[in-house]
């Protein structure tokens, strides 16, 4: 990273302007670094769009001491959306890829996560620690049980992914009570290798540091891998209950917070 010392805010883009840095971040990250299209990106104006933006809230993390434009000093993003505005829409943005029917028939407060990223220059350092405090106190605002959203391999070769995807299906499958599952013309198996022949050390080397992060935290995957091949990835769903979470991170999540 250039010789600055970031100055970060974290908050919810208010603005079309904002909701555009954000795009701006998500087309640099999904589109230039990781190879994804998609119907609705704009290659002209740089911008990673989709339908379901206008639904979503977007946080957005800017370090303003960037001598930039605004529209670049979005260094990172996270994109949220409550039960409430999914039951206007008539649906989660995940369910093309997963069957959500028991997170939502629980009764429990959900939230769906997604397009979350950051520049490349800000990770493995503070910025994600600013990101996950926000969400954090978006959590504990709106009384959410139950956060789920995908996440993501970069590439579709699942051979090549055989020792991860084996390692998240026989060590961190979800209880039964809020496993989502792959849709069924679209589901791909996570059972590729036996456990005893998963070699654990190397397959949690190649985990993503996002969903590590969530199994710190005591997060789940669901039944099931999708490969998302516009976006040359392949996804797995997360889950993450608060009830079921350790007693200080629980704290983290239920807690009111200040940033």
């Amino acid at each position: 990273m250039s010789a600055h010392t970031p100055k970060f805010k974290v908050k919810l883009a208010a603005s079309a302007e904002e909701l555009q840095a954000a795009q701006r971040l998500r087309y640099c990250v999904f589109v230039e670094e990781l190879g994804g299209s998609g119907p609705l990106v704009d290659h002209d104006a740089r911008l990673e769009v989709d339908r379901f933006d206008p639904h979503f809230d977007h946080l957005v993390l800017i370090d303003s001491a960037l001598e930039a434009a605004p529209i670049d000093q979005v260094v990172g993003v996270y994109r949220v959306l409550r039960d409430d505005a999914a039951a206007k829409i008539g649906r989660f943005y995940s369910e093309d890829e997963y069957d959500l029917s028991v997170l939502k028939a629980s009764g429990r407060k959900l939230l769906e996560l997604g397009r979350s990223c950051l520049h490349e220059d800000y990770r493995g350092g503070a910025a994600m620690f600013h990101l996950w405090n926000a969400l954090a106190s978006y959590v504990a605002e709106y009384e959410i049980e139950v956060l789920f959203g995908v996440a993501s391999f970069h590439g579709t070769d699942v051979d090549a992914l055989a020792q991860p995807l084996s390692l998240l299906h026989n060590r961190h499958l979800a209880p039964a009570d809020i496993r989502t599952s792959a849709q069924p013309d679209v589901f791909q198996s996570m059972e590729l290798i036996s456990e005893n022949m998963i070699d654990r050390r190397a397959a949690m080397l190649a985990v993503p540091p996002l969903i590590k992060a969530y199994l710190r935290l005591g997060g789940f995957v669901g039944e099931g891998a999708y490969l998302d091949h516009a976006f040359n990835t392949t996804d797995v769903c997360l889950i993450l209950d608060t009830a079921r979470m350790n007693e200080k991170n629980r704290a983290l999540y239920t807690k009111e917070r200040s940033l």
